[in-house]
């Protein structure tokens, strides 16, 4: 397998992105998502700018910009400022959240207004040139397999896809048949040992990660996402573990 391996930035929301960049480096990560809400504000084009020249500097790629706009709730309005930070930064995929709340709590009417808002979302994508990809989260309506999959249906749009990740309340059998049911529509995963409340080490869970990574095609990109420790000094570890998992 050959995937693309890399980080989130929130994973160190305390530390600059100069820090990060350097810890990346040493860790041999080359692929980076930029978080919205403190490393690259969409609205701050001097920070934007000045990460997209360190990016050059320490050979990173953006993978991905990790905004907060939730479909539904942000107006629609604002996507538009995330798709010019993002070119910024040198990337074409927006990671976007689907709703506030789980897809069984929505009622019919909810559920088709934030349909249309999803197709109105994956319209501007489209004519912006870019990828809108959905969190795989709870709270979310794409927190199933199911809702995830009905959504991607509807919508119908290469340019609004998915992330991936494993849901720390599932089971792993259930986290495999999500995997396997909306592999078709992921373009980037998110990597971490979470069990519960509990943040763990990667490197304690490769088994499970190598069958995870069995339902998708290897180009995809493998973010790592926060440490067990929130320590950035562990970054070398996580990664090494990465690598082991891609492997």
């Amino acid at each position: 397998m050959s995937f693309n391996l890399g980080l989130c930035s929130i994973s160190f929301r305390k530390n600059t992105p100069q820090e990060i960049l350097t810890e990346m480096k040493n860790a041999g990560l080359i692929y980076i998502e930029w978080g919205s809400d403190v490393h690259a504000p969409q609205k701050d084009i001097e920070k934007l700018t000045n990460i997209a020249n360190l990016q050059k500097e320490y050979n990173i790629k953006c993978s991905s910009y990790g905004t907060y706009f939730r479909i539904g709730v942000t107006p629609t309005e604002e996507l538009q400022e995330y798709i010019n930070a993002a070119k910024i930064l040198g990337t074409n995929v927006l990671r976007l959240w689907c709703g506030n709340k789980n897809s069984q709590d929505y009622s019919a009417e909810e559920k088709t207004a934030l349909f249309n808002e999803c197709k109105n979302v994956a319209a501007i994508a489209e004519e912006n040139a870019v990828t809108v990809c959905m969190e795989s989260h709870n709270g979310t309506y794409t927190n199933t397999e199911k809702s995830a999959l009905e959504l991607m249906k509807a919508v119908n749009s290469k340019a609004f896809l998915m992330y991936w990740q494993p849901q720390q309340l599932l089971s792993f059998e259930e986290n495999i048949s999500y995997a396997q049911g909306v592999s078709d529509f992921v373009k980037h995963i998110h990597v971490f040992n979470w069990k519960g409340d509990n943040h763990l080490p990667l490197a304690d869970d490769i088994d499970s990660w190598k069958e995870y990574l069995q339902c998708f095609e290897s180009d995809k990109t493998l973010l790592l996402e926060f440490m067990p420790d929130d320590k950035i000094e562990t970054l070398k570890n996580e990664s090494n573990a990465l690598k082991l998992i891609a492997k």
